[in-house]
């Protein structure tokens, strides 16, 4: 099963309400209750993501977390990375030699490099602003079919179609 971690889930989540108030500064305690998610699991996620760079952090009576960028210009592949490490499905994510025993005979890496970077580019075009508000049904195209393929199944569904039609029962009166 391919599913990412419940710290990057919950990360993702925190900013997302973030991304709502961009202006606001969230305490933890806040945003813990805003989310109903554990207080020590969202501070640790929060003092995470002041690591990597996604929010600021101001200590003192006054202080929280804000955004450091607008939520349009933070992607969800961002958050996950900052939380979870690179974005892929299987070990070998880049070029580097001794990450599986099965590297040196491995027939099908290079089309899991493929679908790994389909992955990680599906998550970077999906920004934090975007999360604030519901996605577009068709998020990603993963390729289309070739015309003489559509048409070769339109053709095909109205034979289907046709063959229905003369298999119907017919109602005797």
């Amino acid at each position: 099963m391919i599913r990412m971690t419940k710290q990057a889930d919950y990360g993702i989540v925190l900013l997302t309400r973030m991304a709502e108030e961009p202006e606001r500064q969230f305490t933890a305690a806040a945003l813990a209750a805003a989310t109903r998610l554990p207080a020590p699991t969202v501070s640790k996620i929060l003092k995470g993501l002041a690591r990597e760079g996604l929010l600021d952090s101001l200590r003192g009576v006054k202080g929280g977390y804000s955004l450091a960028r607008a939520g349009a210009a933070i992607s969800v592949a961002e958050i996950i990375s900052a939380l979870d490490g690179p974005i892929a499905i299987t070990e070998c994510i880049d070029d580097t030699p001794g990450e599986c025993i099965q590297e040196p005979s491995c027939a099908v890496r290079g089309n899991w490099q493929q679908i790994n970077d389909a992955i990680r580019l599906a998550l970077e075009e999906i920004t934090l602003e975007e999360m604030t508000h519901g996605l577009p049904q068709e998020l990603v195209t993963l390729g289309s079919a070739p015309a003489q393929f559509e048409e070769a199944q339109f053709e095909e569904a109205q034979f289907e179609d046709a063959r229905f039609e003369r298999a119907r029962p017919v109602e005797v009166s």
